[in-house]
């Protein structure tokens, strides 16, 4: 049975319940790639799916019209889980106009070298589709150059692309079980502005002005992935508003890695100091915990430790691509340093503290360095400082 918004607004996207992987992020719950119709004077598809599921999504729009009858598409992102079917459905329903951006319109043109009937639009354009109006929002960068959002005027549906997003597979499309149902799903939208929307803070709080100056009000939300929010919209505003403004809770994350477990000793000391202040700890295991699990956490921590050991004169492989990782997600406002074990060189520890220094984080001790196995006063010393660090950057 089609699912429908508001009269004549549906839900025709696609549900991949087995992706696990997501341009290297973990989706352990699969993902959706949520595409709209209206259904008006001028048959309305709001963005397409990734290319395999194009059959899926059609037979969606089968349930509701002959998708031939399809007038208008609007492309609110390039990105290709988005804009893969276009191709292929710009083929079959041989639209009147194709709805983007500007900068939309040149990354169409350079991913599928197809000349399509472009309309581009801008901020304040509109666009009626007969009983209702589109109303257009450019968001360059939220996450890529082209993106841009639509709002239907007259339901105060804003078609939010990859904003307000997450990555889950489910039979629920609505948020009106939200947090109950599905229990998981804060943590997905957390994972999900961390590890893709992270960079961008300063953006979103633009966006956030712009949309009060233009007195947008909001009954739906319907993002590109995960749940469309009816009753929880001020919920996920207010989150995506604290996530922007780079709002840290009282929480130290250990970050390490070990080869003989000398380093991960020191982890287990670091993590119980920061216990012992009264604040929350984690320990993470970078073989063991994915990455894109470890930013999750990133997000909202005050406090980051990185243990490694030396390898060849390095930190430890594993360190250097979290750092890596970590590093274009651009993360603010945390205090960081770096500890670790050594056999002959101990070159580790530095190197971990230029690279936190290069992300411009606030690097609160100039390193922990232990020869071999530590002892019980370098355990000790290495609680004493995990506490310190947590008392004097985290209020515990």
């Amino acid at each position: 049975m089609p699912l429908e918004l508001a009269p004549k607004v549906y839900w025709v996207g696609a549900i991949d319940w087995t992706i696990r992987d997501f341009h290297g992020y973990l989706t352990e719950d699969g993902s959706t790639y949520n595409a709209y119709l209206i259904v008006d004077d001028h048959i309305t598809l709001i963005d397409t799916v990734k290319k395999e599921f194009v059959p899926e999504m059609l037979a969606r729009v089968a349930e509701i019209v002959d998708p031939a009858k399809i007038d208008y598409i609007v492309s609110n992102h390039v990105e290709m889980d988005h804009s893969g079917g276009l191709p292929e459905v710009i083929k079959r329903v041989k639209p009147e106009k194709l709805f983007c951006s500007p900068m939309g319109k040149a990354g169409l043109l350079r991913h599928y070298q197809e000349d399509w009937p472009f309309i581009e639009v801008k901020t304040g354009s509109e666009l009626s589709t007969g009983r209702y109006n589109l109303a257009f929002l450019e968001t360059p960068m939220l996450h890529w150059p082209d993106s841009m959002m639509t709002y239907l005027k007259e339901e105060q549906i804003l078609f939010s692309s990859d904003a307000f997003g997450a990555h889950l597979a489910s039979s629920e499309h609505f948020d009106d079980g939200l947090p109950a149902f599905p229990m998981n799903y804060p943590r997905q939208l957390k994972k999900y502005y961390a590890n893709i929307l992270m960079p961008f803070g300063a953006l979103i709080t633009q966006l956030f002005a712009k949309i009060a100056q233009l007195g947008l009000t909001f009954k739906i939300i319907a993002p590109d992935h995960g749940l469309i929010y009816r009753r929880n919209i001020d919920w996920v505003l207010e989150v995506y508003q604290k996530w922007a403004a780079g709002a840290v809770e009282p929480k130290g994350l250990v970050i390490y890695d070990t080869m003989w477990r000398s380093t991960e000793l020191l982890a287990e000391a670091f993590t119980q100091g920061l216990t012992d202040a009264g604040v929350e700890a984690q320990m993470h295991h970078l073989r063991r915990t994915h990455p894109s699990d470890i930013v999750t956490e990133v997000l909202e921590a005050g406090l980051l430790l990185f243990g490694s050991p030396t390898l060849n004169n390095q930190m430890f492989p594993t360190m250097g691509e979290f750092l890596t990782y970590l590093k274009g997600l651009a993360p603010k406002n945390k205090a960081a340093a770096a500890f670790g074990s050594f056999g002959w060189s101990g070159q580790a520890v530095g190197l971990i503290t230029k690279e936190l220094e290069a992300m411009k984080l606030k690097v609160v001790h100039e390193g922990f360095k232990v020869k071999y196995i530590p002892d019980a006063g370098e355990l000790a010393a290495a609680r004493a400082l995990g506490e310190k660090l947590a008392r004097e950057h985290l209020g515990g």
